[in-house]
Formats: structure tokens, sequence, C-alpha cells
């Protein structure tokens, strides 16, 4: 059965929401929520944080006036296209003016304003993402998004091959939302059109596929659609990541940074050029790839003394990538969790105060201090460990 309103969308019920709703003429049907926040909400999928955006039949400078004279802030975010960011609050819904295209070009769309709900859910890429509801939660469904939804089937509106003339980057969009509500099965119409695409996206700017990517390499599974898209070329994948990808998913994994380390440590580099990515991020991945490297050798004890939290994350990328059973994880597991890990009690100054001048051999000193420091599982004393040095 598909239901016709939202049942229990704590969003909806928010005092700040039906005010932004009232001030926009929301119960005579003038004002809509839209989007992922419908279409979450539908199936009870909602995250921590959830965007609400609004599509209106109100000009954007009606929006900011009829918000100021409700005392809730506006902001002119993307007036240009229609769009204005209202907050009332903490909460902040960004609500946009009815659109319709007129000129597309795969990078950016020329629009006309308007009072027509279908033409505004016709421009939009899937039929699960123009899905709107009243403010009083009855849905307004024209495309048939919600059985699409139910039934896990990420369609394109329309011809598919326009949609992606429209905005190449909605070829990654289709795998996402494959991904996040598909349960990793591909609309064969969808697909084809991608399929016949791939080789013609490089317009598109890195920061949005990366920020795509991203996105998708958080979802609680995604292996099988990153193998489809090596194969089409959207993604390169090393040797023997589908497996090891496949294995972290099956044990709960579904970190962003682990999966980058996963995909080939030795391209991050390449990555963090090609997706624009945070030098957080990339520093992030490069820590679990290398806390991975070390368990999987059997040190716990450097792991987890040169990358603390971080090690967690690696010691689920070595079990995927070396397919350990589930008893040899536990056990590693048990074994880090048992360490008093603790930083070095010694420094260059307790040497320079036994005579030492900085330089090589005390960097020297400072190291077999610290693999003694390890090897004792962090339990020798300072003086055990200068008496290395000094004895």
């Amino acid at each position: 059965m598909i239901p016709d309103r939202l049942e229990g969308a704590e969003w909806l019920d928010q005092p700040e929401v039906q005010a932004i709703f009232a001030a926009l003429d929301g119960a005579a049907g003038k004002t809509r929520a839209v989007g992922g926040v419908v279409r979450d909400s539908l199936i009870g999928r909602m995250r921590e944080h959830t965007d609400i955006d609004m599509a209106t039949e109100l000009l954007p400078v009606v929006v900011m006036q009829r918000a100021k004279a409700a005392g809730i802030s506006a902001y002119p975010t993307g007036i240009e296209h229609g769009t204005v960011t209202l907050r009332l609050d903490a909460t902040i819904v960004e609500v946009t003016t009815l659109r319709q295209d007129v000129v597309t070009d795969g990078r950016r769309a020329e629009v006309a304003f308007g009072t027509d709900w279908v033409a505004d859910a016709a421009r939009r890429d899937f039929t699960i993402n123009a899905l709107y509801c009243f403010a009083d939660g009855r849905l307004f469904d024209p495309l048939g998004g919600a059985g699409d939804l139910i039934n896990g089937r990420v369609r394109f509106i329309g011809d598919a091959a326009q949609r992606i003339a429209e905005d190449g980057l909605r070829v990654y969009r289709f795998f996402r939302f494959s991904a996040s509500h598909g349960g990793e099965r591909f609309d064969p119409e969808g697909l084809s059109a991608c399929q016949a695409a791939a080789d013609e996206l490089d317009h598109i700017s890195r920061e949005r596929v990366g920020a795509e990517m991203l996105r998708m390499l958080a979802l609680p599974r995604v292996a099988t659609t990153l193998a489809l898209m090596d194969r089409l070329g959207l993604v390169r994948l090393a040797p023997g990541a589908v497996p090891a990808l496949k294995r972290y998913e099956a044990l709960g994994g579904q970190s962003a940074a682990a999966r980058l380390a996963m995909l080939g440590r030795d391209d991050l580099a390449r990555r963090q050029a090609d997706w624009r990515l945070s030098k957080a991020l990339v520093g992030h991945a490069e820590r679990v790839a290398e806390s991975s490297a070390l368990l999987r050798r059997g040190d716990v004890g450097w792991a987890a003394y040169r990358f603390g939290e971080d090690a967690v994350e690696g010691l689920a990328v070595a079990a995927a990538e070396e397919g350990w059973l589930r008893e040899q994880l536990a056990e590693l597991a048990r074994e880090m969790g048992r360490l008093p890990v603790a930083p070095l009690p010694v420094g260059g100054a307790d040497l320079e105060a036994r005579g030492m001048k900085p330089g090589p051999d005390m960097g020297a000193a400072l190291a077999i201090m610290e693999r003694a420091w390890v090897e004792s599982e962090f339990s020798a004393s300072k003086d055990a460990l200068l008496e290395r040095i000094f004895h």
C-alpha cells in the first residue's frame, strides 16, 4: 500500500516549520516540502541532520517579503535560481520558486519561474525526488515516485538520456541513489543511458563529482555499485578492491576514509586531485591505510601507538583485505583494547640533561626508547628506558 500522507514526521510538526508554511500560504498549497526530506520520511529513513527544502508558487522577492513580515530571517542565497534560505530559530529551510527549464547545455540551465507543479516535478532527476507534501502531511506525487521508492526503483524522470544531457552529474547520482535507495539494483533504462554517457562527463566540476563520491563511500552498501562504475570507467579500483569492500561491508563498516584507503592506498594523491578531497580526509585515509599495514603484520602495539582511534578503522580494513575470520578480528580487537597506550615518557630534554646534544645521535636514541616503550606494552619506567641508552 502506498500511503497518501506522511505519518510521524517530526520535522513536519516543528512549530518553526509550520510557521514558515503559514507565512508562505502553505495551507492553500502554494508552498510544499519537496525532495529528500519527503522521500526519506516516507520510508522512515531520516538522517540526524536533514535538509528541509520547500517549493513554492511565490516569486523569490515575495518569499523574502513574507518572511520578513513574519519575523523569519531570509537570505537570497541563490535568488537568481529562485532560491531563498529562511531561518527561524535553529530551523533552516531552503525555498525555491517553481521552475521549468528553458535551455540546458549539460552544465547549467536557463529556467523560467511558474506555478505548474507537474512541470516543476518533470525537471527533477528521479521520480523518488519528485515527491511533495503539504503542510498537513498530505502527499503530492505527480510522477509515481512513491511507488518507485517503496519498490526500490531509481528511475529517471522521462527520457533518461535527456535528463543526463541536462546535467551529467546525474550519472553519479543515479549510482548513489541506486545504492542508497535501490538496494544496488539498477534500472535498465537508466543504466543504459549512464553507460552511453560515461565517456562524456569531463565537463563536470571535480568538486561536484567528489561530493557525490564521498556521499556514496559513506553508505552501508556500495561495493557492487563501485564495481559496476569501475567497469564503466567512472571510478578506478585497485585490483582485489571489490572483494575486500564486500567483506568490509559484511563487518558493518561504512567509513568513507576507510573505503578510500581500500580503493587503492597508492592512489590517494590522485583521488585528492580528481575529487578535490580535503587534506583532512586524505590524511585520515592515509592513517587508516598505514595502521592497516601494521596490523596485517601483527604489529598491534605500533598501530595503536602511532594511529590511536584510526587504528580501529585500520583493523576493520586489515580484516577485510586479508579475509580474516571474525574470531581472529575479535582477538586482535581485544588485544588492542587491553593495551594501555600512552605517550613516550621521555624526550629530548631528558637526554640533554644527561649530556647528549641534539642531532642524529639523539634521534637514534629516542627511536630505541620508543621501540622499547611499545614492546613493553607501554609499561616500562622512565628510568628503565633511559638505561637502554646510558647503561
